[in-house]
């Protein structure tokens, strides 16, 4: 009858024989039939969780601040997460927990680490993941260090131009008081300029090679034998990707990378004015003494059941600190358990689902400001994902700001004229076209 209560019809009916009445209509017998209400409520037809927290939003918004309607991406991006994942993550177990330093008595929090390990592992198709790191531009950064302290007798580390500049810089400052050069491989056309690679490459000691996918402006690169190329030269390949797209693309794994890296953020973490995310990186087998942090494993006790432990801790609280790769103290936890129980409640389906949804959006949109005669796609010969940047024929400036003065983040500046805009499953048709016609309305 009432399907969100957790009482079974036997439960029901021995609390009404306890009553002593047959049904729940009895209980309400003694109100008159002069006052029963008989007509049909005058409910809405059922909504979906997005649009019952929309619907809320508008009902309460002359009370409240205005909140933007976002169109801004670059790495942190406004996506729906289930609202029982706030709502289990903010129970105090979880909440006012750290890290576990009494491993073996915190196998709660092992085993959502090792799950977190298990989907991350599975998101990229590598072999290995760790318990988690800061940020996706630290985790970049961890991974340069990785590829530094694999290689013999390297001389650099290469970065694509293509990556988001802002981990670009946290790379550049890890490697400078780490002692080992950051060398920038620039790009052609909005992607990794494949020639300017191979001439590095030809030329050697290179550790290893960084790219992004989707890139920093949102182009789904071909690293069609990128792998082969750096592998020739004894160096690893890293890719920086969005976890959440990876329901449709290709991992790093088939793109035979040997570590993958990024920020879970896109997994479902509110944007809250940046932060915080989770850094996550994924490995080959053969790279699990050569990766930072740690890694929880699954074993038996000693009475044969299941149970999770630390089986790898490269840090320096743990082993010599000339044998250390890392001195990370905190994992991000409370964010890896977010993502996890984002992932579990989303499943294969919900993932693929909203990352569809995302890119059928930015297409459409992009279609639609192009109708506008104002605008024109910036790289139009390379495929997007759900963010795309255009070059824009009048004020930019002037644009964004009448566009957040109608309520919304229309996208982010990338250049004199050019605007990098993000779609998410969030964004509905309706935004999409008023956005559209308060840009046709702008006369700069």
């Amino acid at each position: 009858m009432f399907k969100y209560f957790p009482h079974t019809e036997e439960d029901l009916k021995e609390m009404l024989g306890t009553c002593g009445v047959s049904s729940v209509h009895d209980l309400f017998s003694d109100v008159p039939e002069a006052a029963r209400f008989k007509r049909d409520y005058q409910l809405p037809e059922t909504l979906s969780e997005i649009d019952l927290r929309l619907f809320f939003e508008q009902l309460t918004h002359p009370l409240n601040t205005q909140q933007l309607i976002c169109f801004a991406g670059a790495g942190c991006y406004d996506h729906y997460a289930p609202s029982v994942v706030q709502n289990l993550v903010q129970r105090s177990e979880f909440l006012t927990s750290y890290t576990p330093y009494q491993a073996e008595i915190s196998q709660g929090t092992l085993h959502y680490i090792f799950e977190y390990q298990s989907m991350i592992a599975e998101l990229t198709g590598l072999d290995i993941s760790n318990a988690s790191m800061y940020d996706g531009a630290t985790a970049t950064a961890e991974a340069a260090m990785m590829a530094w302290g694999n290689a013999k007798k390297a001389t650099r580390v290469l970065v694509s131009e293509t990556v988001d500049p802002k981990v670009r810089r946290v790379v550049e400052t890890y490697a400078h008081y780490h002692g080992f050069p950051i060398q920038l491989v620039p790009a052609a056309n909005g992607t990794l300029d494949r020639a300017a690679l191979d001439k590095e490459l030809a030329e050697g000691g290179v550790a290893g090679v960084i790219v992004q996918q989707p890139n920093y402006y949102g182009i789904v690169e071909d690293y069609t034998g990128v792998a082969d190329a750096i592998h020739e030269q004894k160096g690893l390949f890293i890719i920086n990707a969005n976890p959440s797209d990876l329901a449709i693309l290709k991992t790093p794994g088939e793109w035979d990378a040997d570590v993958a890296v990024g920020d879970g953020q896109s997994l479902g973490i509110p944007m809250t004015f940046g932060g915080p995310g989770v850094g996550f990186m994924a490995c080959t087998e053969k790279l699990i003494r050569k990766m930072p942090g740690r890694i929880v494993g699954q074993t038996l006790d000693n009475r044969g059941q299941r149970a999770f432990v630390l089986t790898l801790q490269a840090r320096e609280q743990h082993i010599r600190r000339q044998k250390a790769t890392s001195n990370i103290c905190s994992n991000q936890s409370l964010m890896a358990l977010y993502v996890t129980i984002y992932l579990s409640v989303m499943g294969k389906e919900g993932l693929r689902e909203a990352a569809e949804m995302s890119y059928a959006g930015a297409h459409s949109l992009c279609d639609k400001l192009l109708a506008t005669g104002k605008f024109k796609l910036t790289y139009p010969d390379q495929p997007f994902f759900n963010e795309f940047c255009v070059d824009y024929d009048g004020d930019l400036d002037a644009l964004l700001e009448e566009a957040t003065e109608c309520g919304y983040l229309a996208g982010i500046k990338v250049g004199e004229k050019t605007l990098m805009i993000a779609v998410t499953e969030q964004r509905t048709p309706e935004e999409m076209e008023e956005l559209v016609d308060i840009i046709k309305e702008i006369k700069a």
